[in-house]
């Protein structure tokens, strides 16, 4: 039993690729201010076991990825930003709901919420490299089943 993060990141990473809407999609939060256009950006916020998913000789887990959308909040025309930014959270938000196995990799994305934290998205500004962006952060949780043996 391991857990197999890898390939949970890249499902989430290549849903977001396969969308065609981002000009960059990096699997980590990102050090450097992307251009103008929508980027985004994947990586693990937190991980912890789901009692209430777990048997009696193995535990299963709950990892929570942040899915970071990011684009310049001092573009033209201003009235287009987030009519695009809730486009591109729709388009991840129907993704991740219609492959909710990530291809078989996870059990489900907690959707709604069953172990704790639900899929869902908020909107934003951060300052970065002394530039305004504005974001939506996607906390996209998912359940692995049998991660760690239990031994008594």
């Amino acid at each position: 039993m391991s857990l197999d993060a890898t390939t949970i990141l890249d499902g989430l990473t290549s849903h977001a690729l396969a969308l065609g809407l981002f000009e960059r999609v990096n699997s980590h939060e990102p050090k450097n201010a992307p251009g103008n256009g929508l980027t985004a950006a994947v990586w693990v916020d937190s991980i912890a076991p789901v009692p209430t998913g777990s048997g009696l000789a193995s535990t299963s887990a709950r990892l929570v990825f942040n899915v970071r959308i990011y684009t310049g909040a001092e573009q033209e025309p201003a009235d287009a930003i987030d009519p695009n930014m809730l486009a591109a959270t729709d388009a991840l938000m129907s993704a991740y709901s219609g492959d909710f196995t990530l291809g078989g990799s996870v059990r489900n994305v907690d959707l709604l919420g069953q172990a704790g934290t639900s899929l869902s998205a908020q909107a934003g500004y951060i300052q970065h490299d002394s530039k305004l962006l504005r974001v939506m952060t996607l906390v996209v949780p998912v359940i692995v089943n049998d991660v760690w043996e239990q031994v008594p």
